[in-house]
């Protein structure tokens, strides 16, 4: 039978809560991109993108037991764990939309594309802000603040997009695109949310 080493009783659980917040924001990345392909028109399937949103869960929830039995933490756990609500909101988001498409029949245009595109640059510079965390809070809030003008520029977007609905004939396409457009900038609305708690994370370590 092996000795257990009695110093080991008294070591504090010092789990890497930072590396595990990027492996949640990881898995985001890929769903996003494989959103913003589904956007582009390529073949993305609803099961694919709820394969990708199951892995997030799993990661979110690695992270929470680790900030449960973590002795000290870089950030306060609130911040992470509101970090890591937000990023799976996300994620489940654009897996939503997805699958809200195929329901309402009605595909991904340009202004969609585009919005894609930038949801995913956001969350890009979110994991490159989180990254940061704890070790420089001026690079950390410098890519936040890039993910907070990523999602600035979906507001074009969005006008342009719903502008050019009002030039369909179909209503119940008008109102499906509609719905499409609106996700998309709630989406917009949530990576704000979350590059700016990372702001504040640092703004409290200061």
């Amino acid at each position: 039978m092996a000795r257990l080493n009695p110093r080991r009783w008294f070591l504090p659980e010092t789990p890497d809560v930072i590396g595990l917040l990027r492996a949640q924001l990881r898995v985001a990345i890929e769903g996003t991109e494989r959103f913003s392909d589904w956007a582009g028109g390529e073949d993305v399937r609803l099961e694919e993108m709820r394969e990708i949103q199951g892995r997030g869960e799993l990661a979110k929830r690695d992270l929470l037991n680790a900030v449960r039995i973590a002795f000290i933490t870089p950030i306060e756990p609130e911040d992470l764990f509101s970090i890591s609500q937000g990023t799976g909101r996300i994620l489940g988001a654009v897996a939503g939309l997805v699958g809200e498409a195929a329901v309402l029949r009605c595909g991904p245009d340009d202004g969609i594309a585009g919005l894609a595109k930038l949801i995913a640059e956001c969350v890009r510079n979110i994991d490159l802000a989180v990254a940061e965390l704890g070790s420089s809070g001026t690079k950390a809030t410098a890519e936040a603040d890039r993910a907070i003008e990523c999602a600035r520029q979906m507001h074009g977007h969005y006008y342009r997009g719903m502008a050019v609905t009002l030039d369909l004939d179909d209503r119940g396409e008008r109102i499906a695109r509609r719905e499409l457009y609106r996700r998309c900038s709630r989406i917009g609305d949530t990576a704000v949310d979350v590059a700016e708690r990372v702001v504040y994370s640092v703004v409290k370590q200061s």
